[in-house]
């Protein structure tokens, strides 16, 4: 009988390699298939460590093979993928038994033909598995052509990426990145300070056999270290949130009884801190486009018991459905390309191209142009992003700049939020980098209305 979490994760990935969903809807319907917390973990991390690997994979199924990826069934190819990642990168999992099942599950999924041909590649792989047939990594750095196939293939990303990475950053950096991309993401959790200390939440889950420690850079986060606080019922005392993703709303800075807005904020972690940060006071106003995702949005205010946070559902274009200058404080979490957050969102790797970046980056200009209205002379925008690329982060501030002489940069090295000084560039903008901070690749810059 095939394992169950293997079923599961054959069933989310081909439905992400199909294109029928995204990878955390992907992962939702995987999760209702599997009863047992165990299967649920395991058939998680096959779903995530095979996307990660999966250049790596088709390299290797090409080798063995002979034969051109595109002349593959996609199921086959899925089912190649999840197994090569098992055999290669999981030992909790007797080789043996992954092959045994990989074969059945080409069987159950209509293959019986390429069951032999799955069997001969996965035996094959095995054989070689102390040498595999990957580029190996360069001697001389300076080997331009060399460093590319290693941290493109055998390191398992698109080479358009990394070959940006290693013209910004050199080798050594560019290497360190990749690595941190394919090693599994922590769960992070960012407390809720108004309903108890970081310390009182460490001190509750130590009680329920949950062991966390203090976030490194992000003043209010805990890292689970053994154990899952998410069995337990949610009660409003943290939100899970990316480390990196914590310290953004650091940068605006709110203070009690601003009236703020929070225009992208689904699912409401960064609301939440805003609103620790005024204290539950003045008025937040925190916005979304989708149903969906204004959905999740009261659902996160009400969990968490805010009083003074309002939800909104804005239009995609035209106007904001605020007064000009209303509010003293805006930040804007933009719709991005996604490729600072690799390590947690593997998918995104093969999903988005090159040439999506100038799209993207007029898209977010526009947003924050359409912001920019909203803010009180004195006030502060903050445009934030989770992407790693200049196109949609200091690139998209610059032009912003120059058309909008009303605003200036704020150098946050002098804005006294201490928290953020190991994470703040030489313009005085946030920038987590992986092989600097051990966080995901994530921008920030404040703005400031200094005239109407």
């Amino acid at each position: 009988m095939i394992a169950s979490a293997r079923t599961a994760a054959f069933h989310a990935l081909s439905a992400v390699a199909a294109g029928r969903v995204d990878l955390p809807t992907a992962l939702a319907h995987s999760r209702d298939r599997l009863s047992e917390g165990r299967d649920r973990s395991l058939a998680a991390a096959i779903v995530h460590g095979t996307l990660r690997w999966q250049r790596a994979s088709d390299h290797l199924v090409e080798h063995f093979a002979r034969r051109s990826l595109s002349t593959l069934d996609v199921d086959v190819l899925v089912i190649l993928r999840l197994s090569l990642f098992q055999i290669l990168h999981l030992d909790r999992v007797p080789a043996a038994a992954v092959v045994d099942d990989a074969v059945s599950l080409a069987r159950s999924a209509g293959k019986t033909s390429a069951a032999g041909f799955v069997n001969a590649v996965l035996r094959s792989t095995l054989r070689q598995r102390r040498a595999l047939p990957l580029p190996p990594r360069p001697r001389d750095a300076s080997d331009r052509d060399a460093a590319l196939r290693y941290l493109g293939i055998t390191c398992s990303h698109p080479d358009w990426l990394v070959a940006r990475w290693l013209d910004r950053f050199g080798f050594d950096d560019a290497e360190a990145w990749v690595r941190f991309n394919n090693d599994p993401a922590p769960l992070t959790l960012s407390v809720n300070r108004l309903r108890a200390t970081r310390d009182e939440v460490r001190a509750a889950l130590a009680a329920d056999g949950i062991q966390t420690q203090d976030t490194r850079v992000a003043p209010y986060g805990l890292r689970v270290l053994s154990g899952n606080p998410l069995t337990q019922p949610a009660d409003g005392r943290f939100l899970v949130q990316d480390e990196a993703s914590q310290l953004v709303p650091l940068a605006l800075d709110p203070r009690p009884g601003d009236r703020s807005l929070d225009l992208c904020a689904a699912p409401g972690g960064k609301t939440l801190l805003l609103a620790g940060d005024m204290q539950d006071t003045g008025v937040l106003v925190a916005c979304d486009v989708r149903a969906r995702r204004v959905a999740l949005l009261r659902e996160t205010v009400r969990l968490t018991a805010l009083r003074h946070t309002h939800v909104v559902q804005v239009a995609t274009a035209g106007p904001l459905p605020f007064r000009e200058a209303t509010f003293r404080r805006v930040l804007i979490d933009a719709p991005c390309s996604g490729l600072g957050t690799l390590r947690r969102d593997p998918d995104i790797k093969w999903r988005r191209s090159e040439h999506e970046l100038a799209g993207l980056a007029e898209r977010q200009l526009a947003l924050l142009l359409r912001a920019a209205q909203t803010v009180q002379p004195g006030g502060r925008i903050v445009y934030a992003t989770c992407s790693s690329e200049p196109e949609e982060n200091e690139m998209v501030v610059d032009r912003f700049l120059a058309s909008q002489p009303a605003f200036r940069l704020v150098d946050l090295r002098g804005d006294g939020r201490t928290a953020l000084a190991p994470v703040l560039d030489d313009r005085g903008m946030l920038r987590t980098l992986p092989f600097v901070h051990g966080l995901e690749a994530f921008f920030a810059a404040a703005l400031e209305r200094v005239s109407h």
